[in-house]
Parts: structure tokens; sequence; C-alpha cells
């Protein structure tokens, strides 16, 4: 490893932020996490485990992730990778504002498509990048941390990483930089829709998805969404093989078809969840206001509403609050489309 390359703070060390810190710290990265004390004392009795769907494994023996809860840890840091839920970025920022040395570069990786924004709001005079985490991860138990789905990373286009691609790229996550990551957010997001029907199904995503009932619910969500975008003016990325804009009339199509289609679309494997699902699963708020819930603020500013989008996030709210959480795809679809005709 080159003296050269900065040295890393993942600021909120979650599921992706753990799988991130874990390929980083197993090739030679100079890093340390903030986190809250449950991660600690996780990381410091069991080490870290990153696997992912095609069989890598990137292990980091108990004792050598350097880990704190307090945030100053982060004023040794070149570059800070933010990985803290949307709902926290506010306070992250104000955390941050604080104690960065200068010259420090931050980059979001979160989700929704606004964090960026918002931490440069708190950060004047920063070097603020939006970046984006294209699959699942879900957390394991016992420090192991699981890639369930493929995708690259993605980053806003900066000379600014010049520094930071080296660990990335040895670590097998080469950051790919993108000139308009508004388009890719927004791509993602058709992608990440699924969030909440995954959490509502209960299902793993490979067999959440393998049911058309399931993938007409995102394709109606998807529509919806692909309305208010062009409506918008907001171009997208293509990420996988497909076209976004073909992406619900792929979802539609009979079980047989999509089996042989999706080979073309994104690999997942059985283990996958969606975060939504793991945040319910903790009995933590989920970040659907940051999934569906942007459509729904994306239809405010234009006037319009996104109902399918809105009845999706009211369904995960209940599920929260303790509500329901096995709907059959057929319930879930006629509930959501019952939702949009009454409005």
């Amino acid at each position: 490893m080159s003296q050269a390359e900065p040295e890393i703070c993942v600021y909120g060390a979650g599921s992706v932020g753990c799988y991130l810190g874990a390929r980083l710290l197993a090739t030679g990265a100079r890093l340390h996490f903030v986190g809250r004390p449950r991660i600690g004392d996780e990381l410091a009795q069991y080490g870290l485990l990153s696997t992912d769907l095609h069989g890598a494994e990137h292990q980091v023996a108990p004792g050598i992730a350097s880990f704190s809860v307090d945030p100053d840890a982060v004023r040794a840091a070149d570059v800070v990778l933010v990985t803290v839920k949307s709902a926290a970025t506010v306070q992250a920022a104000q955390e941050l504002a604080l104690r960065l040395k200068p010259g420090a570069r931050v980059i979001s990786f979160q989700n929704g498509v606004g964090n960026a924004e918002l931490l440069r709001r708190h950060l004047p005079g920063v070097t603020v990048l939006a970046g984006m985490v294209p699959f699942n991860v879900l957390a394991r138990g016992q420090g192991r941390f699981h890639q369930g789905s493929e995708g690259a990373l993605a980053v806003e286009a900066d000379a600014a990483l010049a520094p930071l691609l080296p660990a990335f790229a040895r670590s097998g996550l080469p950051l790919v930089q993108h000139v308009d990551m508004r388009a890719v957010q927004w791509s993602k997001m058709l992608l990440k829709l699924n969030n909440a029907i995954n959490a509502l199904s209960g299902l793993p995503l490979k067999a959440e998805l393998s049911q058309r009932g399931f993938r007409r619910c995102l394709a109606a969500a998807q529509r919806e969404t692909l309305s208010l975008l062009k409506a918008a003016n907001i171009p997208l990325a293509r990420l996988t093989k497909v076209n976004p804009q073909w992406l619900p009339m792929l979802l539609s199509v009979p079980d047989f078809l999509f089996r042989r289609l999706a080979r073309q679309m994104v690999a997942i494997d059985p283990l996958a969840r969606s975060s939504t699902w793991e945040d319910l699963e903790a009995g933590r708020t989920t970040e659907v206001d940051w999934f569906n819930g942007e459509v729904v603020k994306l239809a405010a500013a234009l006037g319009r509403e996104a109902p399918i989008n809105a009845a999706l996030v009211a369904l995960v709210k209940a599920a929260e609050r303790g509500g329901r959480r096995d709907w059959t795809a057929d319930a879930l679809y006629r509930a959501i489309s019952q939702t949009a005709v009454s409005r």
C-alpha cells in the first residue's frame, strides 16, 4: 500500500459501512469506523467477515478494526464515507462540521437522492460527493456481512477521488465515476422501490421476485415513477443491461419468461434481503421515506400525486407499528391498486 493513500473513516458503521470497511481493510486500506457500541462490541469479539454472491470472502480478525463511538475519531480522516441512515444525515453533518480537518473529502454512500446535497449545505467549503451502493447487504450477525446482489459502486466524478481509487480497486469494489449522479440515483431508485414490497412480503428477494404478482406491484410503482421523472425532465442512467424504461414491461411477463430475462438484469442470491426488511426485523424505523417517499415528494413538487408509492409508504409505516408483514402478492397488488383508484 502506498503511503500516499488516504486515511479513511467509515462514518455510520451499519450493514453497508461494515461491508465496505471489511473489503477495504482486508486489502490493506488505512481505515477506522465510527458507529454505535453494539457494532463495536460485535467487531471486537468476532472481527469482520464480508462475503458476496460470487463466493468471495474477506476476513478481518478481531482486534484489527479500529472502532470508536466518539465522533472525534474522524479528525484524522482524509476521506469520510458517510453511511448513516438518511434520517441521521443532518446530525452526522453537524458532527462532521466541528471535526473535519482541512482538505478532508466526504462521500455520501447513502440511500435516497438528496443526502449529498444536504451534507453540502451543512459543510460549506468541503468537497462532498454523491455516491451510490447498488447492491444489497445483509447483516448476518457475529461480524458477518453479505452482499446478496451485484452492481458497481458509483460516485460523482471529481479529481479529488484520485488518491482513493487504488484502495477501492484493490478491494474488488472499484469506484465507477459518473458526471450525472442524479440520473444514477434515480435509476437505482427504480430498483429500490422494491424494498417496501420485499419487506411486506416477508420473503427473500429472489423468492419474492420469482412471483409475478409481487413483480406487478413493483412495475406499478415504477410506471408511476417513470411518468413523474419524464414530467420533471430527469434523465436516467443505464445501470444494468436493461434500459430502465423497459423495467415495468419486463417485470410483468410470466414467471417462466422472467427467469430467462432476469439473468440479463441483476444477479441475486437466495440470501439477499432488502434493507427495509432488515430494519423491520430489528425494530428500527425504515428508510421508506427515502425510497418510495422520494417519489411522493417529487409528485408533490410537480403538483401531482403518486398514489401507488404513497400506499406502499403507508403500509411499511403500518408494519413499523406492528402491522402486517406477510402480504401475498395478490393481496398487496389489490391493496395498492384500490388505494390508487380511490384517490
